[in-house]
């Protein structure tokens, strides 16, 4: 079976695919940058959640890029 890591080092070497892909960079970094500083200050979703006074399943939610606007 193929991995997704494998299949993506593929598909990125289709000059579409790729340009796709960076156009999305934007939209995915702050995303990123979360689970980077999250994970740097060895913090669990859950004791993250807890000093921003929010669940759980909220940080989950904003990591895997699902936003719900507010209002």
């Amino acid at each position: 079976m193929t991995s997704m890591r494998d299949l993506h080092a593929g598909w990125m070497k289709d000059p579409a695919y790729r340009r796709e892909y960076d156009a999305l960079e934007p939209e995915f970094a702050p995303v990123a940058a979360l689970i980077r500083v999250r994970a740097d200050a060895g913090l669990t979703q859950e004791e993250l959640a807890a000093r921003m006074e929010t669940k759980q399943e909220a940080i989950a939610r904003w990591e895997g890029g699902v936003v719900e606007a507010v209002g």
